[in-house]
């Protein structure tokens, strides 16, 4: 079962993950928008690992949410509250989730972003991301969870390498987009990694 306390643990390494690949993020973001994403994941859950969860995992996925509210205003800080947001929804009123959960957990965090973002799957941004781990998460026991997500979100940045962008500020270079990995896919990946680390 995953608890409160797990949560934070969780957050703790991707807080260190992402903070170790705010260069590389603000790079590949640089290339294709305003350069500034690696700060916005790093300082995001830099803020979640820091705040006091309480021990209904909904309310806890809540606050996680609005930590990246207070620190990003950022179209991706957004979406990452309004996933966690989602996620929420489904969790209230529970002190612990079954790892069983977590494939729809990351099925309601992507409808949700793809509502509140305006966006479809095949824009070659983090929905789509999102879309491969909630599909390869199904079905699978909690052991092979992460490095199934790490390998959908992995999948994604390379299948999408070669097509264009075609929503945000991303969208504005087209043809140019070819080649370029997408900002969010990557960070996405690198969120999922600090699962692992």
């Amino acid at each position: 079962m995953i608890d409160s306390k797990a949560i934070a643990t969780a957050l703790g390494r991707i807080a260190r993950h992402t903070a170790g690949a705010t260069d590389e993020l603000c790079s590949a973001d640089g290339a294709l928008g305003d350069g500034d994403l690696g700060i916005t994941v790093s300082k995001g859950f830099a803020e979640a690992a820091a705040a006091d969860l309480p021990a209904d995992v909904g309310l806890a996925l809540l606050e996680i949410a609005k930590a990246f509210q207070r620190v990003s205003s950022s179209s991706y800080g957004t979406l990452v509250a309004t996933g966690f947001m989602a996620a929420a929804k489904q969790s209230k009123g529970r002190e612990a989730i079954d790892p069983a959960d977590i494939p729809a957990l990351v099925t309601a965090a992507r409808d949700a972003m793809i509502q509140r973002g305006k966006g479809a799957l095949g824009d070659k941004t983090v929905l789509d991301g999102m879309d491969a781990i909630a599909r390869a998460l199904e079905g699978l026991e909690a052991a092979g969870m992460i490095d199934a997500a790490i390998r959908a979100a992995g999948a994604t940045v390379e299948e999408y390498r070669g097509k264009p962008n075609k929503l945000g500020r991303a969208r504005m270079f087209g043809e140019k987009s070819i080649g370029l990995v997408d900002p969010g896919q990557l960070a996405l990946l690198r969120i999922v990694e600090g699962l692992k680390s």
